[in-house]
């Protein structure tokens, strides 16, 4: 059988209950979620996958029903969104003590609690200690209130845990948490590591950041790209390159004060229209102008010749963009053929490379696709082919190449303008 024990420190039913104290405000709240979270980073053996506390209403409201009702024993009946609460609770005479003295009250039992058998001593309680250190109790709300009892005035002091803790099972209480190097355990729902400044040990959370990332004063984070989007005359992937020139149609490339340039610009501030199409598009596809080089380049020498032109690398963001150019370069006929020294592939460079430290493939405007058509086995080259080119084995479906491998290369110059 799994139970879970109770907490109370007395067994009394109080004959009255004066509501005297007023609510904890809400400095209350914080100096009892901080004295929790700072005692919980500091248990031994260390935790390695204690959770940070936080602040519930519901459950303040509950421990405050709780301790209105003088009622130390038995919890109040009552339906609830929390499908199991954890109880802490206190008896003193009025005016002896704080919420802060009975906190740390409570951790002191730790001193009675022998990790490795997971029991207290003989004859003592630890229990309000192992739910105060449940590492799977994250929020808490507490209350407290005056009771009368034969003529005199007892403060009934009330936390209440979700999800709770103390379970049991066959009578022996379960470990409540797991040792080892602080954060090391922490869930994927919680993969944020929350440390305090005089902090010993971390405490699971969710990351309020997930890029782990701060564009500082100049940028602000795009979190769902984890992408720095810079204020105007600033760069790097920070944001921590100011610039002396501008980029009028365009954006700084990352970590160096040059322009690229949004389709249809060029210059080296991105101020000069480039009349539409450069030259007749080799294939237009639904008003999207694609062009195929006849010449052979490294990648990133083929992303500057498409930038001149007013273009850039080209993406593919659908299975039909995919099928027509497939099909195209396909019908090539010498064009296709390695008819230049220059050439070491009968392939083509479009607009996607691998980025370690994002671990992902991306378009060069920083967009994560939404298509890819990689050739079976592909890609395969993470880290040294970094550059994806559409490789004619293949039926031109994409493969990773090492990117200073000469290739001719595929320009978009985008949408033709209406009129």
């Amino acid at each position: 059988s799994i139970t879970q024990t109770q907490t109370s420190p007395v067994s009394l039913i109080l004959n009255e209950c004066f509501c005297f104290l007023p609510g904890l405000g809400v400095r209350e709240h914080s100096q009892i979620v901080a004295q929790h979270n700072r005692l919980r980073s500091r248990v031994q053996p260390m935790a390695a996958n204690m959770q940070k506390m936080e602040w519930n209403e519901k459950l303040a409201l509950l421990a405050n029903e709780r301790a209105a009702s003088c009622h130390t024993d038995v919890p109040p009946q009552h339906s609830s969104s929390f499908s199991h609460i954890g109880w802490n609770t206190h008896l003193s005479a009025d005016g002896i003590t704080s919420f802060s003295d009975i906190i740390d009250s409570w951790f002191e039992e730790g001193k009675d609690f022998l990790y490795l058998s997971g029991q207290c001593r003989e004859n003592v309680t630890c229990q309000h200690y192992t739910q105060l250190v449940w590492a799977t109790s994250s929020h808490v709300g507490c209350a407290s209130r005056l009771c009368l009892r034969d003529r005199d005035h007892w403060e009934f002091f009330v936390c209440a845990y979700f999800p709770g803790g103390n379970w049991e099972v066959k009578g022996q209480l379960v470990i409540p948490y797991k040792t080892g190097l602080y954060c090391s355990l922490c869930t994927s729902s919680m993969s944020g590591c929350f440390r305090l400044w005089d902090h010993v040990g971390g405490l699971c959370e969710i990351p309020r950041n997930p890029c782990r990332m701060s564009c500082g004063h100049h940028g602000h984070l795009n979190s769902s790209s984890c992408k720095c989007m810079c204020d105007p005359g600033f760069t790097g992937r920070l944001c921590q390159v100011r610039c002396s020139v501008q980029c009028v149609h365009g954006r700084f490339k990352e970590e160096e004060c040059s322009c690229l340039c949004d389709v249809g610009y060029s210059g080296a501030e991105c101020a000069e229209k480039v009349q539409f199409p450069f030259r007749s598009c080799d294939v237009m596809i639904d008003g999207d102008c694609f062009m195929v080089s006849s010449q052979a380049d490294t990648y990133y020498g083929a992303k500057s010749h498409c930038q001149k032109r007013g273009g850039i690398l080209a993406h593919i963001h659908n299975q039909k963009v995919q099928d027509i150019l497939a099909f195209y370069l396909s019908q090539l006929e010498t064009s296709n053929e390695v008819t230049n020294t220059d050439f070491e592939t009968r392939n083509f460079w479009i607009g996607l490379t691998y980025k370690p430290l994002k671990d992902s493939f991306r378009w060069d405007t920083g967009e994560i696709p939404r298509f890819s058509s990689f050739a079976f086995g592909q890609p395969d080259n993470q880290g040294f082919g970094n550059c994806v080119e559409m490789q004619a084995l293949s039926a031109f479906n994409w493969n990773d190449q090492r990117c200073k491998t000469q290739n001719r290369y595929i320009c978009l110059h985008g949408k033709a303008p209406s009129g």
